[in-house]
């Protein structure tokens, strides 16, 4: 927010809706997960111009190898449904560690995103950190509009290579943000 805005001309649907809330994955939600992913990653496949049994194919051994690599990485992270009026609408992974917390990925339905549900669960995770005195790190493609949103909530890039950009919000001395 610019400081002349409110929460509620920011994010009127947030203002004037019950929040976010999230419960933990289970087997059952592998296809609703794929689902999710799949919204985040389809227009950058059907840009490459196959077919599209080949675009399926390749987002579901996408979603898979990244699965798995979560899992393997992350053993103990938190991987939540978030839902809204108890609907799915996205999810998150998050590893909250002793030292940082990491947002391993997070993911909003189309229908749902520029909606304020990202900024007010950032915000959650960003005082929680606050909370334990530890930073929140994450990754994010370069290009990804989600950019933006980190960096209005005070995260900022400690490096980066062709592909990824990392960032941090420190809660240590930072202000929490105002969404």
């Amino acid at each position: 927010m610019s400081g002349d805005e409110t929460e509620s001309e920011v994010y009127p649907d947030i203002m004037s809706s019950p929040p976010v809330s999230s419960r933990p994955v289970t087997p059952a939600d592998t296809p609703l997960l794929y689902e999710i992913y799949a919204s985040t990653r389809r227009r950058e496949v059907e840009a490459f111009g196959w077919p599209p049994a080949q675009q399926e194919a390749f987002l579901r051994m996408q979603f898979d190898v990244r699965r798995r690599g979560y899992e393997a990485t992350y053993p103990a992270a938190e991987h939540t449904i978030l839902l809204y009026d108890a609907a799915p609408i996205g999810s998150m992974i998050v590893s909250r560690g002793s030292s940082a917390f990491d947002l391993v990925d997070i993911a909003i339905l189309p229908e749902f995103r520029n909606r304020g549900f990202g900024a007010s669960l950032l915000a959650g995770l960003i005082g929680d950190a606050s909370a334990a005195g530890v930073p929140v790190r994450l990754m994010v493609l370069r290009g990804n509009p989600a950019i933006h949103l980190y960096q209005r909530l005070g995260f900022v890039v400690t490096s980066g290579d062709a592909v990824y950009l990392e960032m941090k919000y420190d809660s240590r001395g930072a202000q929490q943000p105002d969404i």
